[in-house]
């Protein structure tokens, strides 16, 4: 009769604590997962320096989404991300003053490694092509047209909705740094 009391008594308290308890596991193995995966999608703000002429400073914006993982290259995850940059500068020839301004908008395919030990991590190499567009009062030869972008980045995601960014290669700016805001998507 005790141990059929005891059984009892356990199994009231394991249905008792499943819905306490069931939330918790579900949010560990949540925590666990990467936030950039398929379907994610972000947007944000950016800070350029250097590679950028006599400009302090370059402004731009990023838009990137996550396609599908690559169980064929290491479990990654392909997305596909838009730059838009710009930057102006005077200069001055031979006593006159002239202002050019850039505006670069490009294309990139990037592959985001997957770190199992901090998902909030996401380091990626990107490789895609931009259009550079220059308008200048210098009245001699200066052209717009076709570039090539590599570049290595990283976010941290301070939260599922928020990542600090950086990247850093050749296209636009040698470095820009900035924040990521989630649209919704994968976690």
């Amino acid at each position: 009769m005790l141990a059929t009391l005891g059984a009892r008594l356990r199994a009231a308290t394991l249905l008792v604590s499943l819905p306490f308890a069931a939330p918790a596991a579900f949010a560990q193995a949540a925590a666990d997962a990467p936030i950039f995966g398929p379907g994610y999608m972000d947007v944000g703000a950016t800070l350029g320096l250097g590679g950028i002429g006599s400009a302090g400073l370059a402004f731009g914006g990023r838009f990137e989404r996550a396609l599908r993982t690559l169980p064929e290259f290491g479990n990654g995850v392909l997305g596909i991300q838009a730059s838009v940059d710009t930057w102006s500068y005077d200069d001055r020839f031979v006593g006159t003053d002239y202002d050019f301004r850039y505006l670069n908008i490009g294309v990139t395919a990037n592959y985001h490694f997957p770190i199992k030990t901090n998902p909030k991590i996401d380091p990626f190499l990107g490789l895609g092509l931009g259009n550079a567009s220059v308008s200048t009062s210098y009245a001699g030869s200066y052209s717009s047209g076709i570039y090539f972008i590599g570049r290595a980045g990283i976010r941290y995601f301070y939260t599922p909705r928020l990542a600090v960014y950086a990247d850093a290669g050749a296209g636009a700016s040698t470095l820009n740094l900035g924040a990521m805001f989630s649209l919704g998507g994968a976690r």
